[in-house]
């Protein structure tokens, strides 16, 4: 990099606010988004696909699963069932157990 670069480099970050705590969260999210269809996101704590207030289905009959609004980004399936190994970090998995109809496992991928 040669010296006006450097000079117009160091011009911009003194120009640069500092970010507020609020802002944080959303600029995980930008870099999730970001990121390559297929691959793990760099912040598995990220909720990306709101499993976590639908934890409570967990060791209830499937029956109970709620009608989704946007079925595009959810799967339901079995714990045996075949699925594409594709991660979705936005995408809603629940998995039951074909034999019980009980769901086991609610997870983004």
């Amino acid at each position: 990099m040669g010296k006006g670069g450097l000079i117009a480099l160091l011009a911009l970050g003194a120009c640069s606010t500092p970010a507020s705590d609020a802002a944080a969260p959303r600029a995980v999210e930008r870099a999730q988004i970001n990121q390559p269809i297929g691959s793990r996101p760099s912040n598995p704590a990220a909720d990306l696909c709101r499993a976590g207030p639908l934890q409570w289905l967990v060791g209830k009959p499937r029956t109970e699963i709620p009608v989704p609004v946007d079925v595009v980004s959810r799967r339901v399936t079995c714990t045996t069932c075949p699925v594409t190994q594709d991660y979705s970090p936005h995408r809603l998995n629940i998995f039951f157990n074909e034999r019980t109809d009980i769901v086991e496992q609610v997870r983004c991928g």
